[in-house]
């Protein structure tokens, strides 16, 4: 599923750069549950935007779902984002003037399908989600787990094969937090989805299939090889 090969990032240059990534190689199987941890700037962040295809300006080579993402031009990258990936974030970024299920449906302006199904479809990925209940909550009206939800399902709409998630337990509890991950853990497991999710939360992702530590942007710790 993910295959990168000496990946170095750097933010300005000479004497004032900043090292972001430091050559870093790694694999992660189709249908993973990845947990990448580290201190705050060690490189995670940076390095999820690079699998996801959102940050092009790096050295090496990013092969995701069979395509080397250096090879794609901009349109190409868009719809890979769109088809392959689902992002969640730390931040919901759900538009508090649409409810629940108009902000998945959302999703279907940036997809190639049928918008006219979007609804069905966006109400398909929240009872996944488990939100049958809330369809037309408006976000004002969900509690932080339940907003955290909407995100994923809205991540979901168009049927990625890999998720990433940047501390998408962030702004939880824990017990909250724990619920989320459970949901994570659900979606690899019983939709085999691949998700690689980066975390502070380590005790919280313990079932994770893969650990990847960074530290200074450069991997110093794998488990399993």
């Amino acid at each position: 599923m993910i295959h990168l090969t000496g990946i170095s990032r750097q933010y300005g240059r000479g004497a004032q750069a900043t090292h972001a990534l430091r050559s870093v190689s790694l694999e992660v199987p189709t249908g993973v549950l990845v947990k990448i941890v580290g201190t705050s700037g060690s490189g995670k962040t940076t390095l999820l935007n690079i699998i996801g295809g959102l940050d092009t300006d790096y050295a090496g080579t990013a092969v995701v779902a069979g395509r080397n993402l250096k090879d794609m031009g901009d349109r190409e990258l868009s719809r890979f984002r769109n088809q392959t990936v689902g992002f969640v974030f730390q931040h919901f970024h759900l538009l508090e003037h649409l409810d629940a299920l108009q902000n998945v449906a959302l999703a279907a302006f940036f997809a190639e399908g049928d918008i006219r199904r979007a609804p069905e479809r966006a109400e398909e990925v929240l009872v996944r989600v488990g939100l049958k209940d809330k369809l037309r909550r408006f976000p004002g009206q969900l509690s932080g787990g339940q907003k955290q939800r909407v995100a994923i399902a809205r991540a979901l709409f168009n049927r990625p094969r890999l998720i990433l998630a940047d501390e998408p337990t962030g702004n939880l509890d824990t017990r909250t937090g724990g619920q989320v991950i459970a949901l994570f853990q659900s979606l690899n497991q019983e939709d085999g989805l691949t998700v690689v999710a980066v975390t502070h939360e380590e005790q919280l992702f313990r079932r994770a299939d893969k650990s990847i530590r960074l530290e200074d942007g450069r991997v110093v710790e794998m488990n399993p090889t």
